[in-house]
């Protein structure tokens, strides 16, 4: 089988949406499948862990830059080039399927026609990542951004989610029907698989054997992973760090700090009360090579997101053995931290909630060790192997839909 994978970015660029394209190539890499990865984010062709990779970035001045600058219009650009440069490849050697992210609908514009069978890989939306929209421009960025993506995911021949939890969101917010395996032809019905994603094997043994910081009368240090946004969980971690400060410097709280991966200075808020601040470490992004470190160093990873559609931080971190501090809100921490007792999550999404939850680890040092151990035991669940075939057994029904739907 040859499949095109379309990523906004691919490794050494930093972020989910990166590790997970490579995850999912070279899975299917290492099962035979004949991988290209078209990313916006360089130019040039290349091959790396034998999936090869197409450059698509758009030159400085070119007329699909140009038009990527015009508010909502904008958000064609990138369909539109990833359009262009897959059914140019798929002419001259066809491909049997091409995947794509939900996140900004990449592949809205690959779906029937002449293009091959797309199957999206539903990440966390658009629309759940956004700050409410404070100007006209705003909303109408994000409108055009929610169309792209319902118009991608109605195309699609097969679907991918994280979770079931994830799935059921998906399907109603982009209005889907859900299979109906008792319908007169239930080989027509649009498959939607749940898959989970892997992590690196080389950096899942690394993460094994870092050691775990002793308790030695220093600050705790604390680690979060991601961006300054309210899905994260960014405004829960800056209350509780204000609370948690003030009773350090009354004296009744050890000492810690909080590094923040992802985070630069610049996105810490004005009113970011003094007393928090004092404990936050901002760091900006990292090349993975520090990421690691920074989990190595780290006594516990803070995650308080309020939705994730997998958390590939949370995988991170049972993989590092790092007690999770996460939300209850978010059905994967219910089930990937407090399902295995891997660390404690806030029952409510406020910082005083959060805070509460983060006390007990700054206090108890034995009580890390045992999250620890939990952590390592509930790692690996999820792993390149898995991930390559699952994938492939959904490639295969997308395909055999789309042509009895033809």
């Amino acid at each position: 089988m040859r499949t095109a994978l379309l990523a906004w970015d691919y490794p050494p660029a930093p972020s989910g949406l990166s590790t997970a394209a490579r995850e999912i190539a070279e899975s299917l890499s290492a099962l035979g499948v004949t991988v290209t990865v078209f990313t916006l984010d360089r130019t040039g062709s290349g091959d790396h862990a034998g999936v090869g990779i197409e450059g698509i970035g758009l030159p400085p001045g070119s007329r699909l830059a140009r038009l990527r600058l015009w508010g909502s219009a904008g958000h064609l650009a990138a369909p539109i080039a990833f359009r262009r440069a897959v059914l140019r490849a798929h002419a001259r050697h066809p491909f049997a399927c091409i995947e794509a992210t939900n996140w900004y609908g990449p592949a809205a514009l690959l779906g029937g026609g002449a293009a091959p069978p797309l199957v999206t890989r539903n990440s966390t939306p658009a629309a759940f990542s956004r700050e409410p929209a404070a100007s006209l421009r705003d909303r109408l960025d994000g409108l055009a951004a929610d169309r792209l993506e319902r118009r991608q995911a109605r195309a699609s021949a097969g679907l991918i989610s994280n979770t079931g939890a994830h799935a059921a969101r998906m399907t109603a917010l982009y209005g889907l029907q859900p299979a109906r395996p008792h319908t007169a032809r239930p080989h027509t019905a649009r498959p939607h698989a749940v898959i989970g994603l892997s992590l690196p094997p080389e950096m899942l043994e690394r993460a094994r054997a870092a050691p775990y910081p002793e308790a030695t009368g220093g600050p705790v240090r604390l680690l979060f992973v991601g961006r300054a946004e309210a899905r994260k969980g960014f405004d829960l971690l800056l209350a509780a760090a204000a609370i948690l400060g003030a009773d350090c410097e009354a004296g009744t709280l050890p000492p810690f700090e909080i590094a923040l991966v992802g985070v630069p200075e610049a996105d810490l808020p004005p009113d970011c009360p003094a007393v928090a601040r004092r404990r936050l470490r901002p760091l900006g992004r990292i090349d993975a090579v520090a990421l690691e470190a920074a989990y190595a160093r780290a006594h516990v990873v803070l995650a308080p997101s309020r939705y994730e559609s997998f958390g590939l931080v949370y995988q991170e971190a049972l993989a590092h053995g790092r007690p999770v501090v996460a939300c209850a809100q978010d059905a994967s921490a219910r089930a990937f931290i407090g399902g295995p007792g891997a660390g404690l999550l806030a029952r409510e999404a406020t910082g005083a909630a959060l805070a509460e939850a983060i006390r007990p680890l700054l206090l108890d040092s034995a009580l890390r060790l045992r999250l620890r151990g939990r952590a390592l035991a509930a790692s690996g669940a999820f792993d390149r192997a898995r991930l390559g075939a699952e994938t492939l057994a959904l490639y295969e029904r997308a395909i055999a839909a789309a042509r009895q739907g033809r």
